[in-house]
C-alpha cells in the first residue's frame, strides 16, 4: 500500500519506518527542509534504539521516502496519517495549530478518497473538528471528494518505539465505517499475526482511550512514589511493599517503580490536558489533579535530600555535584519535562555546580542550559567525579547500574550517594565505605573500609 505520514518526530517517523519495513511504499512528510535532506541521508535527527537500522534499509530498498511536499506525498497513497506535535499551551490544553493545518492541506491538495488518520494524541472531538476544516476546503475548491477521518493514537514508549510498533499490545482504531476499519484491518495485518489485535470503536472513544492510558499509567507512577514517601516515614521499604502488593495479579509489577516522577512528552502534558477537557465540562478531576500535585511535589523530594546532608556542612552553595542521567528516562534523549533537568536547576539556582553525564541526551541538554555557567557536560562518567563532592542518579540507564564503586569513593569529596533510581544494591555500596540516600528506602551510611 502507498502511505503518507506527516510529521517526522518519535511517532511520525517510526510508523513511517515500520510500516515500509512490511513493503508498503511509505511518503514521509517535513515542513523542515534541514531534517528532510538530513532523513534522505539516513540521518536520524532523534535518538531511538533500532531506528537509524530501519530508515537506511527501507531508504535503500525504495521503500521511505522524504519530501517536504504534502501534495505529491498524498498523491498517490489511500491513507494520510498525521503524526504532527500538539504541544502543551499555558493553559494546560493541546495546540493543535499542526493538526488543524495538516487538515486545510489536505483538503486543498487531495485529488481523490483519502482515509485521513489522526495519530497524534489530541482532546476528544478533534476528528470532527479535522472532517469540518477538510469539508470547508473542499467546498472552496468547488469539489466533492471523498474521505474519511479515523482516530488511530499511538502508544509507543520512547526508548522501545520500534519493537512497539512492530509487536504492538493492541492497534486501536477509532471509526463507524466498517469499509474503512476493514482497510486499516489490511494494512496493520503484519502487526497482529499471533493474535488479533484490532480493537474497532468510535472515534471519540479511541481519542479518549489514549489519554486514559496514559493517565493510567502517570496515576500509578504517583502513586508508588506516594507509598515512597509514607515508607520514608514509618521506616518500610518500598521494593519490598513494591513486592508485596504487586503479586496481586490486580494490581501487577509493571509501572510500580519509585523515583523522581513522570516526565517527557507524554504523560505531563497528557495529564494536563485531561484535566483541562474534564474542567471546561464542569466536571472537576479531583483524581488527576492530585496524581498531577504529587507528581510535582515528587520532583522536590531528592533536592530535599541533598540539601539536609549537606546542611551541616557548609550548605550546597559552592559544592560540585556529578549527575549522571539527564534525559527523563533510559533509552531516549528526550529531556522534556525531565525530573533531571529540572533537579539539576533547581540545585544551580542554589548555588551547586552540576557535571552532567548521559550517554545520548547530553547533547539536548547542552542546549537547554546554553549561557548557564553552572552546568557542565562531561562524555565520561568517572572523568567527571574529580573534585566533585557528590554523585546522584537521576536516570536509569543500565550502564549505571553496576559502576565502579571503588573508584566513585576514592573520587568524592564526601562518601555519599544520591540514588533518584533505586540502581545501586545495598551491600555493594556498602562494602566500599559509601552511604546511599535513595527513594523509599533506608539510607545507608557510610562506613570505614
Amino acid at each position: 500500500m502507498n502511505v503518507c505520514i506527516v510529521g517526522t518526530g518519535y511517532v511520525g517517523l517510526v510508523s513511517a519506518a515500520c510500516l515500509a519495513e512490511t513493503g508498503n511504499h511509505v511518503f514521509c512528510v517535513d515542513i523542515n527542509e534541514k531534517i528532510v535532506e538530513r532523513l534522505k541521508n539516513c540521518d536520524i535527527h532523534i535518538f531511538e534504539p533500532g531506528l537509524e537500522e530501519f530508515v537506511r534499509r527501507n531508504v535503500d530498498g525504495r521503500r521511505l521516502f522524504f519530501t517536504t511536499s504534502l501534495s505529491e506525498a498524498i498523491a498517490d497513497s489511500m491513507f494520510v496519517f498525521s503524526c504532527v506535535g500538539t504541544p502543551p499551551q499555558e493553559d494546560g490544553s493541546c495546540d493543535l495549530s499542526a493538526v488543524f493545518a495538516v487538515a486545510r492541506e489536505i483538503g486543498r491538495t487531495m485529488t481523490d478518497y483519502k482515509i485521513v488518520v489522526n495519530k497524534s494524541t489530541v482532546p476528544v472531538g478533534t476528528a470532527d473538528q479535522v472532517r469540518q476544516i477538510i469539508s470547508e476546503e473542499l467546498e472552496k475548491r468547488g469539489v466533492d471528494i471523498a474521505f474519511d477521518v479515523v482516530s488511530n493514537p499511538e502508544f509507543l514508549k520512547e526508548g522501545d518505539a520500534v519493537n512497539d510498533f512492530m509487536k504492538p499490545d493492541r492497534i486501536i482504531i477509532g471509526t463507524d465505517n466498517p469499509e474503512t476499519a476493514a482497510l486499516l484491518e489490511d494494512l496493520y495485518a503484519p502487526y497482529a499475526r499471533s493474535r488479533d489485535k484490532l480493537i474497532v470503536m468510535g472515534i471519540r472513544s479511541a481519542e479518549m482511550s489514549k489519554y486514559a492510558a496514559n493517565c493510567m499509567l502517570a496515576t500509578k507512577i504517583s502513586f508508588i512514589n506516594e507509598m515512597a514517601n509514607i515508607c520514608e516515614k514509618v521506616g518500610a521499604d518500598i521494593r519490598d511493599v513494591r513486592v508485596g502488593i504487586g503479586s496481586d495479579h490486580r494490581i501487577g509489577y509493571h509501572f510500580i517503580y519509585p523515583g523522581l516522577g513522570y516526565g517527557g512528552s507524554c504523560f505531563p502534558k497528557d495529564v494536563k490536558a485531561l484535566i483541562r477537557t474534564a474542567s471546561e465540562l464542569d466536571y472537576p478531576p479531583g483524581l488527576l489533579n492530585a496524581v498531577e500535585a504529587v507528581n510535582n511535589r515528587q520532583k522536590y523530594t531528592m533536592i530535599d535530600k541533598i540539601k539536609a546532608y549537606f546542611a551541616d556542612k557548609g550548605g550546597i552553595e559552592g559544592k560540585t555535584m556529578a549527575a549522571w542521567g539527564l534525559s527523563f528516562k533510559a533509552n531516549t534523549d528526550d529531556i522534556r519535562d525531565s525530573a533531571a533537568i529540572y533537579l539539576i536547576a533547581e540545585l544551580i539556582e542554589a548555588g551547586m555546580t552540576v557535571r552532567g553525564f548521559d550517554p545520548a541526551a547530553g547533547d539536548n541538554a547542552v542546549r537547554y542550559f546554553q549561557g548557564n555557567a553552572g552546568f557542565e557536560l562531561s562524555d565520561d562518567p568517572y572523568e567527571m567525579l574529580d573534585g566533585a563532592d557528590t554523585l546522584t542518579v537521576l536516570t536509569d540507564w543500565n550502564q549505571f547500574r553496576n559502576p565502579n564503586f571503588k573508584m566513585i569513593r576514592e573520587k568524592l569529596r564526601y562518601p555519599m550517594v544520591f540514588d533518584g533510581r533505586n540502581l545501586f544494591p545495598s551491600n555493594t555500596v556498602s562494602r566500599f565505605g559509601l552511604g546511599c540516600i535513595r527513594v523509599g528506602r533506608p539510607s545507608i551510611e557510610p562506613a570505614d573500609v
